[in-house]
């Protein structure tokens, strides 16, 4: 190591944890705010995101090069405008629900200073998602981007610390590491100040999160099957995976991975893919397509992530027709002798042909099992007793039915939470199996009314006498 990535590292550390006392200090300000006044402040967070939408946007494709601007710029508007309209009404702030039959009231509770680790795959709509969920729940929050996402998140998180200052937020509660190395976000993720870390991102930081000592919500990789049944409407079916799997090109982790088809209906499913702007790869073009995606030893290659299908096929040496929507590959099998049977954060699909549902069923649970348990699969079907077969069998939380999974998972599409990250349950090695909103970055507290004397049943004996409390408080007197 040279001095000057020494003198960085030191650097960095000592920015995470002048940032962690500053959110330390402006969330105890914060949590003394009533629920108008916090949700005043998100009003105006979500106004300037939308506002700065478009900007963001171009800033995070320039800086990344990674995804598809125009697509980004859907994402911050749903991590602002769609976000905004699920969670204006939630209550955050002080009692929360009253139950007077049972005697119990649940008063929220700040968690306190949160650590938001952002991906280089949704940046400046994953900071504004994560500081308007924060600070609606009265925490302060504190960013560690991925470094080659820092200048548009640094932007997006002054944007939204700027709006709740200038609507009466205290200073420090919005912050973002200008400084990004690991040993930074180590100290955030570990210093004692911190409260709760929202990891979204590659496996290895969400298991980094969960070995860090502080409590976390991370979310698992999304190989996602999207199986069509028989009675499905195939143009349609193929429109919206198209759709979700285009869409910023592939970077969301709930996009589809695999089409799993019956035989009687396979050959036009790949009929409309093509009419669709599917080109299936074959042969040796096949091979170079693989090693190009995957890495060897397994995981998706970081150069062809959100990238189009024109530039990953320069990648590999092969030649595509104009105008090539999504890379298809046959495969016959699943594992790592089948590279793309793996997620691939990039718009190329694997085909599988099966006998029947049951046979597409067993597929489809033999896709999540290499890399996407617990996360998301979809079914295109109009036979609710398939579907809710599905339902009953598959290892994951997310269901979705005759919806692109990518809009649909995250909420879209859906009348699933509005959320850009997505727990996968303890399956998938989460803590929750929900997509992520405000509740779950409060603490509840419950105030208990008495409702009854406690009866005791007397052991051990051939009567069957009952006391209560006070009769036995009496006896004890008595004696």
């Amino acid at each position: 190591m040279s001095i000057n990535d020494s003198e960085n590292i030191e650097k960095s550390i000592k920015e995470a944890n002048e940032f962690m006392a500053v959110a330390y200090e402006s969330q105890k300000l914060l949590e003394e705010y009533e629920q108008p006044f916090i949700d005043r402040i998100v009003k105006a967070m979500v106004d300037a995101g939308y506002k700065n939408a478009e900007k963001l946007a171009y800033m995070a494709v320039e800086e990344s090069n990674i995804g598809i601007a125009e697509d980004k710029v859907i994402k911050n508007i749903f991590a602002t405008k769609n976000l905004y309209e699920y969670i204006k009404d939630m209550k955050t702030a002080g009692i929360v629900s009253e139950d007077k039959q049972k005697g119990i009231v649940e008063i929220a509770a700040p968690m306190g200073v949160v650590v938001g680790l952002i991906p280089t795959t949704n940046p400046t709509s994953t900071v504004m998602y994560k500081a308007i969920i924060a600070i609606k729940s009265r925490n302060s929050i504190v960013f560690s981007p991925h470094p080659r996402s820092v200048r548009c998140c640094i932007e997006a998180a002054r944007i939204m610390e700027e709006a709740a200052v200038s609507a009466g937020a205290p200073k420090g509660v919005i912050t973002c590491l200008t400084n990004c190395t690991m040993k930074a976000t180590d100290t955030l993720m570990q210093h004692p100040k911190a409260s709760v870390i929202l990891a979204t991102g590659g496996s290895a930081m969400v298991k980094a999160a969960y070995s860090s000592g502080t409590p976390a919500f991370g979310v698992g990789p999304g190989n996602v099957p999207a199986f069509i049944e028989k009675s499905a409407d195939i143009t349609d079916a193929i429109d919206k995976i198209f759709m979700s799997k285009t869409f910023d090109n592939g970077t969301i982790c709930a996009s589809e991975q695999a089409v799993i088809a019956e035989a009687s209906i396979y050959e036009t499913v790949k009929a409309e893919s093509v009419r669709k702007g599917g080109h299936f790869v074959e042969g040796a073009a096949l091979k170079a397509l693989e090693k190009t995606v995957i890495v060897e030893g397994g995981g998706v290659n970081p150069k062809v992530v959100g990238q189009s299908p024109k530039r990953i096929a320069e990648m590999a040496g092969i030649s595509i027709p104009d105008g090539t929507r999504v890379l298809c590959a046959e495969l016959k099998g699943v594992g790592r002798d089948y590279p793309l049977s793996a997620e691939k954060l990039c718009p190329v699909l694997a085909f599988y042909s099966v006998d029947d549902w049951e046979s597409g069923c067993k597929r489809c649970i033999e896709l999540l099992n290499y890399g996407g348990v617990g996360h998301t699969m979809v079914i295109h079907s109009h036979n609710d007793t398939i579907i809710r077969e599905f339902g009953l069998k598959k290892p994951v939380f997310r269901i979705l039915v005759n919806t692109p999974s990518s809009q649909g998972a995250i909420g879209y599409t859906t009348g699933l939470a509005p959320a850009l990250t997505l727990g996968c349950g303890t399956w998938g090695g989460s803590i929750t199996s929900d997509n992520v909103t405000p509740l779950h970055l409060i603490n509840r507290k419950r105030i208990a009314y008495h409702q009854t004397d406690i009866r005791v049943e007397a052991p051990k004996t051939k009567a069957k006498f009952i006391y209560t409390l006070t009769e036995i408080q009496k006896a004890i007197e008595n004696i």
